[in-house]
């Protein structure tokens, strides 16, 4: 048979049998009830103390007056903490499974927000763009849109939709160089809509990633990797190819939705130091709204002044438009632009700019494709092929900056 761990020699045992003086023995001895215990209710078949069967013998404060008196009845609490080592395991496991779900349910939603942008977004550039084909002010357009979202904003408020903020005169002078930068990039893109086909439009906006990494580099001091600016190779040259054979190219439409890339990028990135430095209160719906209703204020007077008051029935049916056609379809662009404006800003507070941008991308090959489809755009092979080369390198660009760059 194999030795016990607890076996000690005799030569062991006898010195401290030796020096020990004799004491009564213990009661459980002495009742004849109980004396069964000490060898099968203790020791058990093995001859092991219970819960001590497998466990190494190691000396304790009871040793130093000699390791040979009997263990007690009731010796060992191991049952109780097996079992509460049992428990812990099952809560851990529960707490895990807890947080899967939890897991699980943030990327469904931040999946859904992504496919709401992108229907949003493609009605807002269908409607956007048929009121810019017979009505050609983009600057009063844009002002109806930010008065739309305006209108909106405070309804929510006053109906208790959305609880009305309290906003102190340091966070508006923080929030109005977003407003900025708000303003005008939906201007530049409502400019560039104007001019130039929605397809070639987005096909140059396909260029964000260009600039966020510029801009996250210099706000945010995130810097890419040489991978991360190789990818951008493609992008811009596929943007130069389409740009190339644009059947509807002209200069104002093309830097005016580089103008865009850069203000909405810019906007991206101080929406995100903003959040992150700002207190909890001013969340991602209130600051859009703020800056919503501030580039209200920010756009009208321009627009007086650039465009005058155009937008009446009596002007409108003076230029031999269809009033009813042209109010709804620009109530309709106006919501569609404050939802996809308002889901932008709610994916941009659970995702990088970068990121951002990179579904901004994905977005506009949506857009795209229904575009063409929709207004039958003259689409050539080449113009075709550097659409496609630009929007490859996004999804290069995508993987690629999976790799994290460095931080100062």
């Amino acid at each position: 048979m194999q030795s016990s761990p607890f076996s000690l020699s005799t030569t062991t045992i006898n010195p401290l049998i030796a020096s020990r003086k004799p004491t009564r023995p213990s009661p459980i001895f002495r009742n004849p009830k109980l004396t069964f215990l000490s060898s099968a209710a203790v020791h058990g078949a093995s001859g092991f103390p219970r819960g001590q069967r497998s466990t190494p013998f190691r000396a304790s404060a009871s040793s130093s007056s000699g390791w040979i008196s009997a263990p007690p009845v009731f010796p060992d609490p191991e049952p109780k903490d097996a079992f509460k080592v049992r428990a812990s395991g099952g809560g851990d496991g529960g707490g895990a499974a807890e947080a899967k779900t939890e897991k699980l349910m943030q990327t469904l939603q931040l999946g859904a927000l992504f496919g709401l942008w992108n229907l949003f977004n493609i009605y807002f550039n269908i409607y956007n763009k048929q009121v810019l084909k017979v009505y050609p002010f983009p600057v009063t357009i844009t002002t109806v849109q930010f008065a739309i979202g305006s209108v909106f904003v405070l309804f929510m408020w006053v109906s208790n939709l959305y609880k009305r903020p309290k906003i102190s005169f340091s966070q508006l002078v923080a929030i109005l160089p977003l407003a900025i930068v708000h303003t005008l990039g939906n201007l530049f893109t409502n400019m560039s809509l104007g001019k130039v086909a929605v397809s070639f439009t987005h096909t140059i906006k396909a260029m964000e990633p260009f600039f966020s990494v510029i801009l996250s580099a210099m706000f945010l001091g995130e810097f890419p990797t040489i991978w991360v600016v190789l990818s951008l190779v493609p992008i811009v040259g596929g943007v130069g190819l389409a740009s190339l054979t644009e059947a509807s190219f002209n200069w104002a439409g093309f830097w005016s939705a580089m103008a865009s890339n850069l203000t909405n990028q810019s906007r991206n990135v101080l929406s995100k130091k903003f959040m992150v430095k700002k207190e909890e209160s001013l969340d991602n719906i209130t600051l859009f709204s703020i800056i919503t209703i501030m580039s209200f204020f920010l756009m009208t007077p321009v627009a007086l002044f650039m465009e005058g008051i155009k937008f009446t029935p009596s002007y409108l049916q003076s230029a031999s438009l269809n009033l009813e056609e042209v109010y709804i379809r620009s109530l309709l662009a106006g919501l569609c632009f404050h939802a996809y404006q308002q889901v932008s800003y709610m994916i941009l507070q659970r995702v990088s700019p970068v990121t951002h941008s990179v579904g901004n991308c994905v977005k506009r090959v949506g857009v795209i494709v229904t575009s063409v489809l929709f207004f039958r755009t003259p689409v050539t092979p080449i113009n075709s092929l550097g659409t496609a080369v630009a929007l490859a390198g996004v999804f290069l660009y995508s993987r690629v900056k999976r790799i994290k760059p460095k931080k100062v």
